[in-house]
């Protein structure tokens, strides 16, 4: 009979331990994304440990106006098989009761999570692309845009509050940020972020196609020569035309799911995804 494992809540330093998990299962985070992930709620981070030793990690992360999303589940590969993620799952979970829950699956576990209570709705794609070309000279840094213009973008593009990780995202070191404005109000914004690998475009929010297109040009114009990553939302056709306009490769592919319902967000406006484990 083996022994049952010990689960707790993450400090700081264990968000690095479930980062470099996601980085062996080659999901390539960000160098700076334990720091803004933990600000996003640091009691929505979860560890299995046995003998002392981790065995499995899980974030359930909650955010104002009752929405939360499960990310970073991942059971060291030497201890799958024994139980203990259905383990890290029940203990996780209940912190998120009353909340829509989203999260984005791989597409193997579809199933699992469709028993587990979650629907699918859409697929989300990520894409390869090379980075170099002119910036745009209609955009603006993001820092010079008032954070509170910010967040009131980015909640039409999620479907809850999450000033304190967007403050976090913004500032993180190596990011770098651009906006384009309509007079005083924000038509779009993104973010370029160093990673493991290259880097990543997310949030890429932009009020329709054209803007979308500056931002990007702005974002990749950043890291000449470096490999980017973007991922993209299947129902926004848009974003579908962008990557395939600049002859991005497509190299992964995720399903997001909900239980609870969908929530209200628009999805034109999203050209890239902020995060695959924080939503």
């Amino acid at each position: 009979m083996r022994d049952a494992p010990t689960m707790r809540t993450m400090t700081r330093q264990d968000v690095d331990l479930a980062i470099r998990l996601a980085a062996r299962e080659g999901w390539n985070p960000g160098l700076s994304d334990a720091d803004c992930f933990y600000a996003a709620d640091p009691g929505g981070f979860f560890i299995a440990e046995l003998g002392g030793q981790p065995v499995g990690t899980i974030s359930a992360v909650r955010y104002e106006g009752g929405f939360g999303f499960v990310g970073l589940y991942i059971v060291a590969p030497e201890e799958r098989g024994k139980g203990y993620g259905l383990e890290l799952w029940r203990h996780a979970l209940p912190r998120l009761d009353g909340c829509t829950i989203g999260l984005d699956a791989v597409v193997a576990q579809e199933a699992t999570y469709r028993k587990a209570g979650f629907e699918p709705v859409y697929r989300s794609m990520r894409h390869e692309g090379v980075g170099g070309g002119a910036r745009p000279d209609d955009v603006v840094a993001l820092e010079t845009v008032p954070f509170a213009e910010i967040a009131r973008y980015d909640r039409s593009c999620f479907p809850g509050g999450r000033e304190a990780f967007m403050q976090a995202w913004i500032d993180a070191p190596g990011a770098t940020g651009c906006a384009v404005m309509d007079g005083e109000r924000l038509a779009g914004f993104g973010v370029i972020r160093p990673c493991a690998k290259g880097y990543k475009i997310g949030p890429l929010f932009a009020d329709d196609a054209g803007v979308a297109e500056t931002l990007f040009l702005a974002l990749t114009a950043a890291i000449p020569g470096q490999r980017y990553y973007l991922d993209i939302v299947e129902p926004n056709a848009a974003a579908r035309e962008l990557v395939g306009r600049h002859g991005l490769a497509e190299v992964f592919t995720t399903v997001r799911m909900y239980a609870g319902g969908e929530p209200d967000m628009d999805l034109g406006k999203i050209f890239g995804v902020t995060s695959f484990e924080l939503g």
